[in-house]
């Protein structure tokens, strides 16, 4: 499927070991003619952290989507009503934003982005990162796989020696799973 012309939101939450992965996903979007709008939630916006600071990763994707980003609620909340997105894809999923998607709490910019654009029936790509995807949130990830609109970039264990219950997304499935859900096909294998 062509990407021309398709409009994504593409919202960063708060596992930022994985920011670098996805901005060259973004940059390859942009290549492919698709419309990126950033959203951010309040941590990934906010927090400076051992991978980076966040005015210049704000810096980076505002410069690749020549948008600005989306980082409160007030913001975030016209996206549905005004069919501003095609699709939607949440990469880096935090552990936290999938408990609060799975449990329909709605507190972030990233997560009433996710809820407005549902709104609209339109896919949404999760892409997972998180320390305990294999013990406490594996229940939401469950849920989240058997609800309509979802879909998910395909996950592995993070580091099954250290980390035995951390997965995380295979950025270079970001593409193909959006492509995927624009068809409303979950792509397989979703466990790497």
């Amino acid at each position: 499927m062509e990407l021309k012309g398709i409009k994504i939101g593409f919202v960063l939450t708060g596992s930022f070991c994985t920011f670098k992965k996805v901005l060259p996903v973004m940059e390859e979007l942009i290549k492919e003619e698709a419309e990126i709008i950033p959203i951010m939630s309040y941590n990934s916006y906010n927090l400076d952290t051992k991978f980076g600071k966040a005015k210049d990763f704000i810096a980076q994707i505002e410069e690749i989507t020549n948008k600005k980003i989306i980082h409160t609620i007030q913001d975030a909340e016209p996206i549905g009503p005004k069919q501003m997105t095609d699709i939607m894809v949440i990469a880096p999923c935090s552990g936290n934003t999938m408990a609060k998607l799975a449990c329909d709490i709605i507190d972030t910019p990233a997560v009433m982005a996710a809820k407005s654009h549902l709104r609209n029936n339109r896919p949404l790509v999760i892409a997972p990162s998180t320390n305990n995807g294999l013990s406490g949130n594996a229940e939401n990830i469950g849920k989240l796989l058997n609800r309509r609109n979802y879909f998910f970039v395909p996950f592995r264990q993070d580091n099954p020696i250290t980390k035995p219950r951390s997965i995380v997304f295979d950025s270079e499935y970001i593409i193909k799973t959006i492509k995927y859900a624009l068809n409303n096909e979950q792509i397989s294998p979703i466990l790497l």
